[in-house]
C-alpha cells in the first residue's frame, strides 16, 4: 500500500544542552531519512533544551503544547538522546510523560542514542524502545547507536544502519520499495490517530 501523502519526518532531541551534538546528529539522521523516503518538507526539529522550563509549568506554555502536537503528528520520528546514567535523559522522559496512553499511535519511531562507550549501545533497545511502544509508536528498526567519536562524520554509521533498517522501515510506512512479504499485523503510520492530550504520567 502506498502512502496517500509524503512522509512527515520529525526529530525529537532529549539533550538538555542547547546546540548539542545530539541535536546535530538527530537533524542529520532526520534529513537523511527525509531524503530516502521522499518527504514533502524539511524535517521539523523539537529540541527539548528550548522547552525545558515549561515542561512542569502550570498552566502549560503554548510552545510545549505545540511541540507535543508536532511530535504526535509525525509519520517518522527520530527520538535522540545521549546516555545519562545508563538510560535516556530525564528531560526526554518528562516530555514523554505528558502524553496520554497510545498518544503516539501511527508514529514510526527511530531511536538514536549517543554514548561515550560501547558498553551503552543497548540503552535504546532496553530503555527507550519499551517507552515508545507503550505510547503506541511502532519501532520497526534497531536503535541507531553511535559513539561520541562517530559524530565528526556520522555518514558511515547511518549508511550501515540504513542497510538493515530500510526494509522494515519502508514496510512500516507502506512506502514504495517495501517488501510485499506478509508480516504480522502491527500499527503503521497510515493509522490516523494522533493524540497530544495530557494525562497523568503513564511512563515509568
Amino acid at each position: 500500500m502506498t502512502r496517500p501523502h509524503p512522509a512527515v519526518v520529525v526529530a525529537l532531541v532529549g539533550n538538555p544542552r542547547p546546540g548539542s551534538r545530539t541535536l546535530g546528529a538527530a537533524t542529520a539522521l532526520a534529513r537523511t531519512l527525509a531524503g530516502h523516503l521522499g518527504a514533502g518538507a524539511d524535517p521539523a526539529v523539537v529540541d527539548l533544551a528550548a522547552h525545558a522550563p515549561g515542561l512542569h509549568a502550570q498552566p502549560r506554555p503554548a510552545d510545549v503544547d505545540a511541540a507535543l502536537a508536532t511530535v504526535a503528528g509525525a509519520d517518522v520520528l527520530v527520538v535522540a538522546t545521549p546516555v545519562y546514567k545508563a538510560s535516556f535523559t530525564g528531560l526526554l522522559k518528562s516530555f514523554l510523560d505528558l502524553y496520554g496512553p497510545d498518544a503516539l499511535t501511527g508514529v514510526v519511531a527511530v531511536p538514536l542514542v549517543v554514548s561515550a562507550t560501547p558498553a551503552h549501545t543497548l540503552v535504546g533497545e532496553v530503555h527507550l524502545r519499551p517507552v515508545l511502544v507503550e505510547l503506541g509508536a511502532t519501532v520497526p528498526t534497531r536503535t541507531l547507536s553511535v559513539l561520541d567519536a562517530d559524530l565528526a562524520d556520522l555518514g558511515p554509521a547511518v549508511a550501515r544502519w540504513w542497510e538493515r533498517a530500510e526494509r522494515p522501515l519502508r514496510r512500516a510506512l507502506g512506502a514504495p520499495g517495501a517488501s510485499e512479504a506478509p508480516t504480522p499485523a502491527s500499527p503503521t503510520a497510515s493509522q490516523a490517530t494522533r493524540q497530544a492530550t495530557p494525562a497523568p504520567a503513564v511512563v515509568r
